[in-house]
């Protein structure tokens, strides 16, 4: 099973730049979008209904072309949900489910809280209420993949600029410390006891050192220097995590600030 996450940041203008003729060859059995910047009566073009996929989307309510989640399909999803149960988050078009049997694949666009005080406070309201949430799916015995964009790091080695990010949104230490004490392996910073089971960060599993980005500011030359964060993430169950075969970072073509995100998990009972 292949599963793509990618922040489009405006999915009408990376289809401008080419996504949808990329992703056609990735031959991906799921793919999760995040900040698709639209609402679903804007996209009518069959370029966003690519062959072969069953289409999703999730829109932001409380403003037009803001925020907004999609997932893609080659199987026809047995249940999509699209609500958590709590409006501020739900209706900002932050969060879709696909369900395939036991199988469940999320796409998640967790809050920034870079523009001011009132957002990185909402930012800590979602945290908060998304955490019982994890932990329940964890225990369920569903298998689950989290995919998109956390707007958090984990450690110095998922950014490039760590000491003067420090007190930066999405890299602030009750950030961290929130993620890593949901994910049980070693590429947390230290400041928290990571549990003994728990979620499986792909990349981090598959690239223990790993140094790669998935998002650069668009300030500067930070793309061409490399100085970017790792914010776009697939977490997966213990189970799923036992079966991560490969994954990888699609720096180029450049579709968005994001890259796309692509993990392949060895026999998974999916049927694409």
């Amino acid at each position: 099973m292949k599963i793509i996450s990618f922040n489009a940041n405006g999915i009408r203008s990376a289809a401008g730049k080419g996504f949808f003729d990329w992703l056609q060859p990735q031959n991906a059995d799921v793919v999760c979008l995040q900040e698709t910047k639209a609402q679903e009566e804007q996209l009518s073009d069959p370029v966003f209904r690519p062959d072969g996929h069953h289409c999703f989307y999730k829109d932001a309510s409380t403003k037009k072309g803001y925020s907004g989640v999609a997932i893609y399909a080659r199987r026809e999803p047995d249940e999509v949900r699209t609500s958590l149960g709590w409006a501020p988050f739900d209706d900002e078009g932050r969060y879709i489910e696909a369900c395939f049997g036991n199988l469940s694949v999320v796409s998640f666009y967790i809050p920034s809280g870079s523009s001011g005080e009132k957002r990185q406070g909402f930012k800590f309201e979602v945290m908060d209420w998304l955490k019982p949430i994890m932990d329940e799916w964890l225990a369920s015995g569903r298998e689950y993949v989290l995919c998109g964009d956390w707007n958090i790091v984990r450690s110095r080695l998922d950014i490039k600029n760590w000491t003067s990010n420090q007190k930066n949104s999405g890299c602030l230490p009750p950030e961290r410390a929130w993620l890593n004490t949901q994910i049980a392996d070693g590429g947390g910073d230290g400041l928290v006891e990571q549990p003994k089971r728990g979620w499986v960060d792909a990349y981090r599993a598959l690239h223990p050192q790993g140094q790669d980005y998935t998002w650069w500011s668009n300030r500067g030359a930070a793309r061409a220097n490399d100085v970017g964060w790792r914010i776009d993430y697939q977490f997966c169950t213990p189970g799923l995590g036992k079966k991560l075969k490969a994954c990888s970072i699609a720096r180029a073509p450049r579709f968005s600030d994001h890259a796309p995100f692509l993990v392949e998990y060895d026999s998974v009972e999916y049927d694409g």
